[in-house]
């Protein structure tokens, strides 16, 4: 798959009714500003596939990309502190759950952590709620390169263990210099021929 990102088609926002695409699904979940668009343009080998913002809160929908003929990407709203009235922070999280809850083509869900942050409660939530409902997830712990190399290990094993994550269920990643970009896309090829 990640050699057809070359085709990449955007087909549309959506709030619900998505469409029927018959292809695999990879969600992509986070707090607002985690890096979630930059990992997506990163892994998508594309500048502005995701629109990236340094406002939190930018995108506000479900964003569907169909990566060739191999799988469908989804981008979800952030949550957390983005700078948006309640009430849209409501819709968004009903519309998260709507989607996370309702999709039978669904085959993993992408979380994604700041590497520099401690565990949050949020990110915890969902964590669990995934896998009350056994949906796979991997956690990519973004911006791993603002570290220096001496503390990238030690927020590692914190992240590892606030969540109780597996080894193979967290992966350092940096959109600026694609790092762990590899260890992402085996786990959503794994994931879309299970």
């Amino acid at each position: 798959m990640r050699n057809q990102v070359g085709a990449l088609e955007f087909l549309g926002s959506f709030v619900d009714q998505f469409p029927e695409v018959g292809l695999p699904e990879i969600a992509f979940a986070g707090r607002s500003n985690v890096g979630k668009s930059s990992a997506l343009n990163c892994l998508l080998n594309r500048k502005k596939a995701a629109r990236v913002s340094s406002t939190p809160g930018r995108t506000q929908l479900i964003n569907l990309f169909r990566v060739g003929k191999g799988c469908v990407f989804a981008d979800l709203p952030g949550y957390g502190f983005a700078r948006v009235p309640d009430s849209v922070q409501s819709n968004w999280k009903g519309m998260i759950e709507n989607y996370l809850g309702g999709r039978d083509t669904l085959r993993l869900v992408v979380l994604l952590v700041d590497a520099r942050r401690d565990p949050t409660r949020l990110d915890g939530e969902l964590i669990a709620g995934l896998r009350a409902a056994n949906i796979p997830f991997l956690v990519v712990a973004t911006k791993i390169d603002k570290l220096k190399r001496s503390q990238q290990a030690k927020h590692i094993a914190q992240i590892r263990k606030g969540f109780q994550l597996k080894t193979e269920q967290l992966v350092p990643f940096s959109s600026m210099t694609g790092s762990g970009k590899d260890q992402v896309w085996d786990k959503i090829e794994q994931a879309c021929v299970a």
